[in-house]
């Protein structure tokens, strides 16, 4: 499954008992630093909106996901593993970043 664009809870419209857990996301850009610093929206609420530049997410078997970084790469787009899904009773997604942890179910 791949998910593009949209806010970084997106993948809740695809999923059922998982817990998708994103604990190694890139820098924030500029741009949404200064959304949020601009409007006062709270990081919670910025992650549920915008996709806080990333721009695409492919959930893909952990035995595939070096060689699809390194064709990411070779077409000059960082690419790395960003987190991990797990079997949940209920959907839900975690954002574990260096401003707090976030829960979005």
């Amino acid at each position: 499954m791949h998910c593009s664009g949209g806010a970084q809870t997106k993948v809740l419209h695809f999923i059922n008992d998982l817990h998708v857990i994103k604990d190694n996301l890139f820098d924030i850009p500029p741009l949404f630093k200064f959304i949020h610093q601009s409007s006062g929206t709270d990081l919670k609420e910025m992650y549920k909106v915008f996709n806080m530049g990333h721009r695409m997410e492919l959930y893909l078997p952990q035995q595939v996901a070096q060689q699809a970084i390194e064709i990411s790469n070779s077409f000059g787009i960082e690419a790395r593993i960003i987190g991990r899904v797990e079997t949940a009773k209920t959907k839900q997604v975690t954002l574990k970043t260096p401003h707090g942890e976030f829960v979005y179910n």
